[in-house]
């Protein structure tokens, strides 16, 4: 997005005599910064009166965890910083979560966290906690002010390493460190093109590419953050390969485009799986490849063991971290991508010879995976049909129903408008939309990503909506990852924040009752979450709620709600009846048959 110049965001230039708190405001101004994300407090309100005549918006929230989802999702959708901060101890340590979340999802996502004073440190006093502790594992970098003169200094490389490094940095900053004056010059930011990878690297990466009889390309994130989806598309074409998104980046290939096969990964395409089977090159562009990505699904065990894989990524150390690679790239995705292409624009090509049987598969394949959805309208394991059973003789309400969780997904996918970002929570019907949503353009799907956190959809499409505010945005979220984040429904009706979020009400924590079904002998603990109306709560906190317990009246429900997002400003939550049927476990190698040796609990092997 182009920011509106105005004199409030002119950087200062030169050294200039001015508090910490000025020096920490006009660094951010020099990066970029228009929105942050937190709650309040003392700790930092000498910086945070200056907030809006520097040109910065915070925007007050329900919860802390919620402010760095939104920080996460602001940068997800747009490409730069998401700030957030909060008041020192525990309104940083409730951030934690969601700094984990936005790590695995290589988010530049700056913290702030306000410390207790340096008089202080040490005796146990209000609100004081080891705060750099707590990030460490969770940060590319931590920058600790550790004298108010050089609060711009770390300020500066807090906001460079977020984006240089791909991920979260903290700035630690001493509550009394924001008071006093200084000699101050404003950092500008470091900007570090990265390039294509080694020129040996690229020349053996074409030479196997040109081999390839049947290549197989991996779009991955590092494709989406590199703005190289055009890149890859190109690369692809020569190649005539057919390209499969990675876990949770549905939004890295164009899903119209005759070469893009869906998503591996959990709940993903049985199309793009069965044709990396058959893959004897795999190029896995800007990919690391995570373990849970590639975990056998549908019981396909589909990674082509005997394929050469080429895999690139900007973090050297995740190469061959968790696959074995014939070779490895470091390099920026679209950069790679652009100098493959190039090497491979004049040279035969052996995938050549098989382009027309290779491009029969790919739309058989894809043809069959589409009628399978089509016909696939639920789960057939026995609970979920003794639970079916059930439901269609205990109604919810007077002429209602208990939906389909598979048929809501594609009615929901049938009414997607354009350019729609979607964010996705954790859970079992949340996994199962993996194979329903697909995108035109990159930085529109935005999935909880490895850390695996529930309540973090909602927060992060309030966020995207922030950054993006002429674009549909839609959070997909289960009861249970709801209710812990539909408190930030007051966020969107206080600040004129407009969203839509759907709510799958299917009243258990689906994805573990799965696991008591099929490894505990169905001996259900704490699984069950009976609940009041999500619409009703919607209504009373100045949203407009719908509940929709019909299959026809799903499309309308979103479309609807859509309507009312982008021409009345309005929040909007659509809470969906469903089933509780269950989907495939995450892991059918998390768990096992338990064994017991107590007398008392022999019976519960």
């Amino acid at each position: 997005m182009t920011e509106t110049p105005d004199e409030s965001r002119s950087v200062v230039s030169g050294k200039h005599k001015m508090t910490p708190s000025e020096a920490f405001v006009e660094t951010m101004v020099a990066n970029g910064v228009t929105n942050m994300f937190g709650i309040m407090g003392s700790a930092f309100m000498d910086a945070m009166d200056i907030f809006a005549p520097a040109g910065i918006e915070l925007t007050p929230v329900v919860h802390e965890q919620g402010a760095a989802h939104m920080a996460d999702g602001y940068a997800r959708v747009s490409g730069r910083h998401g700030v957030v901060i909060g008041q020192n101890g525990p309104g940083i340590s409730n951030c934690v979560t969601a700094i984990a979340a936005a790590y695995w999802a290589h988010s530049p996502v700056v913290i702030v966290t306000p410390q207790a004073g340096t008089g202080g440190i040490g005796l146990g006093g209000f609100q004081e906690a080891n705060q750099l502790s707590m990030f460490e594992e969770f940060t590319k970098y931590q920058g600790h002010v550790c004298n108010p003169a050089r609060m711009a200094e770390f300020t500066a490389r807090c906001f460079d390493l977020a984006k240089i490094e791909n991920g979260p940095t903290q700035l630690n900053i001493p509550r009394d460190y924001f008071y006093g004056e200084n000699e101050v010059e404003i950092p500008k930011p470091l900007h570090v093109e990265r390039g294509p990878g080694g020129t040996q690297s690229l020349d053996n990466a074409a030479e196997m590419l040109a081999e390839a009889e049947f290549p197989v390309i991996i779009s991955g994130g590092g494709v989406v953050m590199a703005d190289g989806v055009d890149d890859c598309r190109t690369l692809a074409e020569r190649l005539n390969a057919p390209v499969v998104n990675s876990y949770l980046h549905n939004d890295s290939f164009p899903a119209s485009h005759h070469l893009w096969c869906g998503p591996l990964g959990y709940q993903g395409s049985k199309a793009a799986m069965k044709l990396i089977a058959q893959a004897d090159v795999v190029l896995a562009l800007g990919c690391r490849l995570n373990p849970f990505g590639t975990l056998p699904q549908h019981d396909l065990d589909y990674w082509p063991e005997n394929a050469r894989i080429i895999q690139v990524d900007t973090d050297e150390t995740r190469l061959g971290l968790t696959k074995r690679i014939s070779l490895g790239i470091c390099g920026d995705a679209a950069a790679t991508a652009n100098a493959l292409e190039q090497r491979l624009e004049q040279r035969r090509l052996a995938s050549d010879a098989t382009q027309q049987s290779r491009q029969a598969t790919i739309a058989s394949e894809k043809q069959a995976w589409e009628d399978e959805l089509d016909a696939w309208t639920h789960e057939i394991d026995a609970y979920s049909m003794d639970v079916i059973a059930d439901t269609e003789r205990d109604k919810p309400f007077s002429g209602g129903e208990y939906l389909h969780p598979r048929q809501v997904l594609r009615e929901l996918e049938k009414a997607m408008p354009e350019n729609v970002m979607v964010s996705t929570d954790i859970g079992n019907i949340n996994s199962v939309a993996n194979s329903y949503l697909r995108f035109e353009q990159p930085r529109s799907f935005f999935g909880a990503m490895t850390f695996g956190n529930c309540g973090y959809a909602f927060p992060a499409i309030i966020g995207a909506k922030k950054a993006e505010p002429h674009r549909p945005a839609i959070s997909y979220a289960g009861d249970g990852a709801w209710a812990m984040s539909m408190g930030e429904t007051l966020t969107c009706v206080r600040h004129g924040i407009p969203v839509t979020a759907v709510v799958f009400h299917n009243r258990q924590w689906g994805a573990e009752k799965k696991n008591q079904v099929d490894f505990y002998n169905r001996r259900f603990v704490a699984g069950e979450l009976e609940s009041n109306s999500f619409a009703d709560i919607a209504r009373a906190m100045g949203a407009e709620g719908m509940t929709v317990d019909s299959l026809e009246g799903v499309g309308p429900a979103l479309r609807k709600a859509v309507d009312m997002q982008m021409n009345a400003g309005k929040t909007c939550v659509i809470e969906i009846m469903c089933t509780r049927e269950l989907g495939d476990p995450f892991r059918k190698d998390a768990l096992r048959k338990p064994e017991r040796f107590l007398d008392k609990y022999k019976e519960f092997a």
